[in-house]
């Protein structure tokens, strides 16, 4: 410790300030042994949310039962907010500091697997999943605030503790209307959380800004064999999609596009009078993202001048990249090397390696060492969340929730873990680590006073934020409704009541760990056509 932090820590306690490490290191205590007696009830919601396998703004289920919680602790919640049915507010306390509590919750569609087991096995072939682990994070930050608000309550630590659900992330929709509606104003510091294969954090950006818009084409239907009567809009979303293929050649990496046809006609005879294209623009920044979606912007009016047809564009979302504070990373860093990783049983080694042989990637096991703290490299990926961390001071907590080698990002092997204990004993050290730097935030102001101004420095060397949502749009809500509605019914036989004194697995009749399987049987379960093959 330096000579100069010891001076800061003296000035604290001359001013009659809380003391510094020793009370704070009880009250984590404290904190901590309120964690385990409550991490079999968060493990109990963390699978049913995994059973209930809710894709983005279809989270119905999944808010119930969250704010449900939530209300039963004595958070005042709020719904709704941000003109999303499935996004929430939930607050404790009052005054400063103000700590937020962030995550998203949704699934992938697509990706429905029976848990533990390593081959593809869907629980119902076609419907969504939890094929990135989301399930864990709600959870992690549950457990965390109802031991802050004991704490709280307990020692009368000052502030006020805010709860957020964000839902659709995988639609990268949400957080970025959230920031637009102020529900980030005045908070000193937010802990988010995502699901990962060690326990750690990272500051500095580390993915790219995304901007989500759709064109609609609207053309004049005709018969098939008159073709030349109508004016397809089908025609037109393949002009523009060639012409932004032709355009990849002229934008400098690492830009990504990507599309899909959600509208392209019901019958070949019938000439499609509407169809419609939806995209995805990345790049390294906010105003080189806006760039990309204006050249496609003018493909879209090329096209429809083109087949005579017109069209309509609509933004459904957009988000600056993700930044990191390096202070208050710095702050939860020491609270994961406190923590440490959670004690593996062997149960849960076993089922890793069987795991990762059956991916056919190295076996390695399970970590049983905490990742220090580093400073992120800009990758390829995106979310939503990065409007929100130029907002407040934000860092992002890796749950260790599952064993390394999933086949895939958004993938039905990376959905064979998150309802294990594996995913129960993660959760339950990544929620001791949110507690812990609750604790000091609440009672070590310098360490609070750091984090700010290193926030103001971060925000100086960037341009000033603007969202890239324009303030006439609305989340588009619509997303997902069909696709939830299509499996929901078929699901229910799997969802997992988290009052029943069965685990999950026990009423899914699963023995853990599983039985293991040949070398690679589940990276060849994953070859096109294989599912036709095993009869599955």
């Amino acid at each position: 410790m330096t000579m100069a932090w010891l001076a800061v820590i003296g000035l604290a306690n001359a001013s009659g300030a809380l003391a510094q490490a020793p009370a704070a290191e009880a009250i984590k205590t404290d904190g901590f042994a309120l964690v385990d007696a409550n991490a079999a009830r968060m493990a109990k919601i963390n699978d049913a949310i995994y059973s209930f396998a809710e894709i983005g703004f279809q989270e119905v289920k999944t808010i119930g039962l969250v704010t449900a919680e939530l209300t039963r602790a004595g958070f005042k919640v709020e719904t709704g907010v941000a003109g999303m049915p499935t996004a929430y507010k939930a607050v404790y306390g009052s005054g400063s500091p103000v700590v937020g509590l962030m995550s998203d919750f949704d699934g992938v569609p697509g990706t429905s697997q029976r848990p533990t087991s390593l081959v593809h096995d869907p629980l119902v072939e076609g419907a969504p999943g939890h094929g990135e682990g989301h399930n864990t994070h709600q959870p992690t930050l549950v457990g965390a605030a109802i031991a802050m608000k004991a704490m709280k309550d307990k020692y009368k630590l000052p502030g006020t503790i805010i709860v957020y659900g964000g839902p659709a992330e995988e639609l990268l929709a949400s957080r970025g209307y959230m920031s637009n509606a102020g529900l980030f104003k005045g908070v000193d510091a937010i802990l988010d959380v995502h699901i990962g294969t060690d326990m750690g954090t990272s500051y500095g950006m580390n993915n790219l800004a995304i901007i989500s818009a759709e064109w609609s084409f609207k053309g004049r239907t005709a018969h098939g064999n008159s073709a030349w009567q109508g004016r397809s809009a089908l025609d037109a979303v393949e002009i523009m999609n060639a012409s932004t293929n032709f355009m990849r050649e002229h934008i400098d990496p690492p830009a990504r596009m990507h599309y899909v046809i959600p509208v392209g006609g019901k019958q070949p005879n019938v000439v499609p009078a509407d169809a419609s294209v939806w995209y995805y623009f990345r790049h390294v920044s906010a105003d080189r993202a806006w760039q990309l979606f204006v050249r496609a912007r003018k493909a879209a009016q090329a096209a429809a001048l083109a087949t005579e047809t017109s069209v309509h564009e609509r933004i459904l979302s957009a988000s600056w990249p993700f930044v990191g504070n390096k202070e208050l990373a710095e702050l939860v860093d020491e609270n994961v090397k406190l923590v440490g990783m959670p004690a593996w049983s062997e149960a849960d080694q076993a089922f890793a390696r069987a795991y990762q042989k059956s991916m056919g990637v190295e076996v390695t096991g399970l970590p049983t060492q905490v990742r220090s703290v580093t400073g992120s490299r800009q990758g390829s990926s995106s979310s939503d969340a990065g409007d929100m961390t130029w907002q407040a001071p934000t860092m992002r907590l890796r749950i260790p929730a599952k064993p390394d080698g999933e086949l895939a990002g958004h993938h039905w092997s990376a959905g064979i873990a998150p309802a294990t204990p594996i995913a129960h004993k993660g959760i339950a050290a990544a929620t001791k680590v949110l507690v812990a730097t609750y604790v000091d935030l609440a009672t070590k102001p310098e360490r609070l006073a750091v984090i700010k101004q290193g926030f103001a420095t971060q925000l100086a060397g960037y341009p000033k934020w603007k969202s890239l949502i324009p303030p006439f749009a609305d989340p588009p809500i619509h997303l997902n409704k069909d696709e939830m509605a299509r499996y929901r019914e078929k699901l229910k036989p799997f969802e997992y009541d988290p009052n029943s004194k069965q685990s999950y697995l026990e009423m899914m009749k699963i023995a853990y760990p599983p039985a293991e399987v040949e070398a690679g049987a589940g990276k060849a379960s994953n070859a096109p056509g294989a599912g036709e093959k095993n009869g599955g």
